[in-house]
């Protein structure tokens, strides 16, 4: 595909058809996926200790000035650094904090104990300045994840606080990719000088979010370059770990399919474009230029104007892999929900009331309650609320008690919850511990039936998911990270 096809298609965007936004893959590739062979516990153990502080990075380049960033990396390492298990390993991790807060690890889409989710005051106490926590739980599922901290988002993760989780063991031996290549995609709010702008502004919390100033992958600003075998199968793990932007991916000068969506494998599918929220994942296998020399562009058509994520220029004598197919992962191993006799309920996800939301306002927790004595700090809240679940916002202002969950499910039971976006903004809306499956969407009527944890509202969207719950607290919430702190988060309880 041409980028003149493409521009044609940012243009339409743009515009008042929106509600085919982001032109969906063509149709599947028939048959199930292959089962994924039945393995326990591997007995292994891979340890990483992420020591959480602020360190000088070039995120604007060599010679320019450096950024004093909020990372996990050490001095020299890649902005976001990478942790690699396979499927049925123990992930230990401690997290150090030698930053001026308390924060958190969050492993987004991992189905792990609630216990390790990492939701300051819901899941776990705070990591305060000088502490450390221990995190250890068995990796049930394969895919494509990251980590990063739970509260103050849009100050930590936008101050770069994030790491890549790869959990390897969904390739069958006949899908070998020659290269796996990570491109985590993320803006940074930076003055020319490399000092950081304001990371959330209440105009931008209320409409679709602040955005950054200077676009980047990996950690650097300006898109990604590497070179790759000539004629070989790469695989592209695309992360989109920016606060606010929605980002609608292609390739240009090559073709892409699509293998997994939010680390679950799909049945591939020729890519023509596809939309990838905040916090959202897409992998893909692409063909690298059959001549040393040639390149290929993923490209973001999502902005204002097309913008390169990364070329990827062929290099080396051809590697010889013939025609390029479709080539499947495993299926997931997650349990699949009974969708006609699932238990239905509705989350409507709109404005909130722009002043104090105060728990008690809503009841607040039973005494006996085991959180009912939890108080949020100012870096878990925010001083108004502009977005709301079911027209109930995060509490407000300092000091606020834990609110009530918005439902309490039955856990092992299935549920088709129906998301209705009534607001003119996107919303990527994230369910913790959990992975859903994708029924139906009103304004994306080419969506495939696929898996996720997190799912893109469009502006007056109506998106049916299933699944089955698991026991815990579990956070519900949009990723744009203003969204959430102005409001609109809650959680569900199950039982």
């Amino acid at each position: 595909m041409r980028l003149d096809r493409r521009a044609l298609l940012a243009g339409a965007l743009a515009g008042a058809g929106a509600a085919a936004l982001g032109a969906r893959a063509r149709t599947h590739g028939g048959g199930a996926l292959p089962g994924r062979p039945a393995r326990g516990a591997t007995g292994q153990v891979v340890e990483r200790r992420l020591v959480a502080a602020e360190r000088d990075a070039a995120v604007l380049g060599p010679g320019r000035p450096t950024t004093r960033v909020w990372t996990y990396a050490d001095a020299g390492e890649p902005g976001f650094p990478l942790i690699r298990a396979r499927v049925g390993d123990r992930l230990d991790v401690t997290l150090e904090n030698r930053l001026p807060e308390h924060t958190a690890l969050h492993w987004h889409g991992v189905r792990v104990p609630n216990g390790q989710d990492g939701v300051p005051f819901l899941t776990q106490a705070p990591v305060q300045p000088g502490e450390s926590f221990r995190y250890s739980f068995e990796l049930p599922d394969p895919g494509t994840f990251f980590v990063h901290p739970h509260c103050n988002e849009s100050g930590q993760s936008g101050r770069g606080l994030a790491a890549v989780l790869v959990v390897d063991g969904d390739e069958p031996p006949d899908l070998r990719p020659d290269l796996d290549l990570v491109l985590a995609v993320k803006d940074w709010r930076l003055a020319p000088d490399g000092a950081f702008l304001p990371l959330d502004t209440k105009e931008g919390a209320g409409k679709a979010g602040t955005f950054g100033t200077v676009r980047g992958v990996n950690g650097r600003a300006g898109p990604a370059a590497s070179l790759v075998p000539t004629g070989g199968d790469l695989r592209l793990r695309l992360l989109n770990l920016d606060p606010t932007r929605v980002l609608e991916l292609g390739i240009e000068e090559g073709d892409a399919i699509v293998l997994a969506v939010d680390g679950q494998a799909v049945r591939p599918f020729p890519l023509d474009s596809w939309r990838l929220g905040p916090a959202m994942r897409l992998d893909l296998l692409v063909r690298a230029p059959s001549r040393a020399g040639d390149a290929l562009r993923v490209v973001d058509y999502g902005a204002a104007e097309p913008w390169t994520v990364a070329t990827l220029t062929a290099e080396g004598p051809d590697v010889g892999r013939g025609p390029f197919e479709a080539k499947t992962l495993y299926a997931a191993r997650v349990p699949r929900p009974e969708v006609a006799t699932a238990e239905r309920l509705s989350f409507a996800f709109g404005s909130g009331s722009g002043s104090s939301t105060p728990s008690a306002a809503t009841g607040g927790l039973p005494p006996d309650d085991p959180l009912a004595r939890a108080l949020l700090d100012s870096l878990c809240t925010r001083d108004t609320s502009l977005w709301a679940i079911n027209e109930t916002s995060w509490p407000t202002g300092p000091n606020a008690a834990l609110p009530p969950p918005l439902a309490t499910l039955e856990a092992g039971r299935s549920y088709l919850f129906e998301l209705v976006n009534t607001t003119a903004h996107a919303h990527p809306i994230h369910l913790h511990g959990h992975s859903f499956e994708v029924l139906s969407s009103t304004r994306q009527p080419g969506l495939p039936r696929h898996l996720a944890d997190t799912v893109l509202l469009l502006p007056r969207d109506r998106v049916e998911i299933a699944f089955v719950a698991a026991p815990g607290d579990w956070m519900l919430h949009c990723h744009v990270l203003e969204h959430l702190e102005y409001g609109m988060m809650g959680y569900l309880r199950v039982a």
